[in-house]
């Protein structure tokens, strides 16, 4: 697989990062302890790269009706400024993607695809775009994407913005975005910022050129005072969306599962009037009853007791197998072991004693509510 770089790789160099592939993408696994940047994100505020996320605009006169049929969401619904997290599925309804648009006129769009799909999913962007007025441009290699995530990011941007612009951030709301002057390495310039996050806490994602990708890195963390902000790798942002029920493509979502199964049926529109790519066979799917009657339903998992369920492990209902683990690892801040994993439908409601079988060894967990974490507001 071929290796790409973010524009931020010898800042993360410079930090001591330990590197690991992810979607072709050398990225920061850790910097230090990713126990002490989970934490850190927790109670105060990290730092992310996550410029291997793809950035495809989408404009023109059919913009909106065009994503309406790309997407099984009803796009066109959205407001200028706000943000809808939405999926693309194939005709049999797998799902390619899951990813976050971003409304920024009347017929244009920024859609956010995750790294490892990044392509694809610009292919199957131009490949529906035929019949529609429309333009589809992948910024995606010229495109960086920095999160500052935890209680203490306003409180660090608001540091790098002039204190009359001040509200375009303090009344920013979740899943919305908006153009933001930045003032770092001695200019001010206008950067897209969202409100949306990944770690289940409060925090922001600013896009901006790959030029200026460095000195925006360096003067946010330097904004920062002691103790405020550190920089934070995939390993912590694995537990972090853990915690907070959040699906991983790859882990969670798959061409060979479906909305329904994964517990996002919300975020398919089936009341809106015009076809979408995937339509018929996820009205076949939700009238079969899928992920609440039949098949395999994704489900949280509280372990009982030490031992923690990974990726692949079977899950067992009186010995026998009932399902598999999706994600799973030792829940930091909660202090007990957290799985995701897709389970037989009858076993599926919280309260449900099941176990897990650690290389032959049962442990205990009980089905439990999503999101294992969820912040106080």
């Amino acid at each position: 697989m071929t290796e790409n770089y973010t524009a931020l790789y010898e800042e993360h160099k410079n930090l001591g990062a330990s590197f690991t592939d992810f979607g072709g993408w050398q990225m920061p696994l850790k910097y230090s302890s990713e126990l002490a940047e989970h934490h850190a994100v927790r109670q105060s505020a990290g730092l992310f790269d996550l410029s291997h996320m793809g950035e495809v605009w989408v404009t023109g006169p059919g913009a909106a009706a065009f994503l309406d049929y790309a997407l099984v969401g009803k796009i066109s619904a959205m407001s200028v400024g706000k943000a809808k997290y939405s999926l693309i599925c194939q005709e049999d309804g797998g799902i390619i993607d899951d990813l976050i648009t971003y409304r920024r006129g009347d017929s244009k769009f920024l859609v956010v695809p995750n790294a490892g799909n990044a392509k694809v999913v610009v292919g199957a962007l131009a490949q529906r775009a035929v019949n529609f007025d429309v333009v589809v441009e992948d910024a995606s290699a010229a495109t960086a994407l920095i999160a500052v995530q935890g209680p203490k990011a306003e409180e660090i941007l608001l540091r790098l913005v002039p204190a009359e612009q001040h509200a375009l951030v303090t009344e920013l709301k979740y899943y919305a975005a908006v153009e933001v002057p930045f003032t770092f390495a001695g200019n001010t310039v206008e950067l897209l910022l969202a409100r949306t996050g990944y770690t289940g806490e409060d925090g922001f994602e600013i896009f901006v050129d790959n030029g200026a990708a460095s000195a925006l890195w360096q003067s946010i963390a330097a904004a920062a005072e002691d103790g405020e902000l550190i920089p934070a790798g995939l390993a912590s942002r694995d537990s972090l969306r853990l915690e907070a029920g959040m699906p991983l493509y790859g882990n969670e979502l798959s061409r060979e599962g479906n909305p329904f199964a994964a517990g996002l049926g919300p975020v398919v529109s089936l009341a809106k009037e015009s076809d979408f790519v995937g339509r018929s066979a996820l009205e076949a799917l939700k009238a079969e009853g899928a992920g609440s009657t039949s098949g395999r339903k994704l489900v949280g998992l509280k372990g009982l007791g030490r031992r923690a369920g990974r990726s692949h492990y079977p899950v067992l209902k009186d010995g026998v197998v009932v399902g598999e683990v999706t994600s799973g690892q030792p829940s930091p801040t909660l202090g007990y072991p957290v799985a995701l994993a897709y389970v037989d439908v009858e076993h599926a409601e919280p309260g449900t004693a099941l176990d897990v079988d650690l290389r032959g060894k049962s442990e205990p967990f009980e089905v439990v509510a999503l999101p294992f974490y969820k912040r106080a507001k």
